[in-house]
């Protein structure tokens, strides 16, 4: 009993929840940070959030066990290793899913409909998605998108479109960077473990890269810089901390090409201590600019 409850813990990735932080920028940005209430909200909508991502990665064990089997790392986990069974592994998907689903309602009925979405977005991005070049990735960061709509949600404000868009960038940016890395990594095996690596090749994936690393820079700085932000923050300031996001994504792009460490984003960026050190500056010089006057 112990052991199968270590090993369903150790399948639901709690090292992934670092994604469900995305939940708490509408809570930044909108100037709420302070306001109690709001905050508890949103708290307790990342840990609610986090459950049905969880019962998701439970999910993708199921159906990928055979191909996760094949992979260098993926074969350590519970479910393909033989260490956690299929029967408790569904039993334990589903039951995640209906406690995140309960107790979102009883937060927040429309925050409801953002954990539907993306359990729906995940069983057709495991079923169909994830086969289909360039779509798969951009899956994925429609799952991020969802995060920001529902951190909105909680705390019923509006979504600016430029964070919808900056959200947007930097999780292609991250999906390109993890999709080259497993191309890499797997090598002649690549095609075997995820068919989709077949129809990328490095060079195509730098040059997607490339596009969205620009792409995230420059819609930032123009956010900054938007006579929308302006008149929101009553301040000029946010501009400041286009260096912090600069240096973020160089410092990716340094771990991808040179250290190869790019086939799992989570953990490399909760590893990394110049990322999180930069972070964590980053968040607090835009806490000091939008709060501090």
């Amino acid at each position: 009993m112990f052991k199968e409850l270590k090993y369903i813990i150790q399948s639901m990735r709690l090292h992934q929840w670092v994604k469900n932080f995305f939940i708490f920028a509408a809570l930044l940005f909108s100037g709420h940070l302070f306001q109690i209430q709001d905050l508890i909200d949103t708290i307790l909508g990342f840990f609610i959030f986090s459950l049905i991502t969880s019962a998701v990665y439970i999910f993708n064990d199921i159906i990928d066990i055979e191909k996760d089997k094949l992979h260098p790392e993926k074969s350590q986990r519970p479910l393909p290793s033989g260490k956690l069974s299929i029967k408790v592994a569904i039993i334990a998907s589903l039951s995640l899913a209906v406690v995140s689903m309960l107790s979102g309602y009883l937060l927040n009925y429309y925050f409801l409909f953002f954990l539907m979405g993306y359990i729906l977005l995940n069983i057709l991005y495991t079923l169909i998605l994830k086969n289909v070049v360039v779509l798969d990735i951009m899956a994925i960061s429609a799952g991020f998108v969802l995060r920001i709509y529902a951190g909105a949600t909680l705390i019923n404000v509006p979504v600016s479109e430029w964070l919808i868009l900056c959200t947007i960038l930097i999780a292609l940016f991250l999906g390109f960077s993890k999709r080259r890395s497993e191309l890499v990594t797997l090598d002649l095996n690549a095609n075997i473990h995820r068919s989709v690596l077949s129809h990328y090749s490095p060079h195509f994936l730098d040059q997607m890269i490339s596009i969205v690393t620009a792409s995230t820079v420059m819609s930032y700085a123009l956010y900054t810089i938007s006579e929308e932000t302006i008149t929101k923050f009553g301040t000029k300031n946010l501009i400041y901390t286009v260096p912090f996001v600069l240096y973020g994504i160089f410092r990716y792009l340094y771990l991808v090409h040179k250290l190869d460490k790019g086939g799992n984003p989570t953990l490399t960026l909760i590893k990394d201590k110049p990322i999180i050190i930069n972070l964590l500056l980053w968040i607090l010089t835009v806490s000091i600019i939008i709060y501090v006057k």
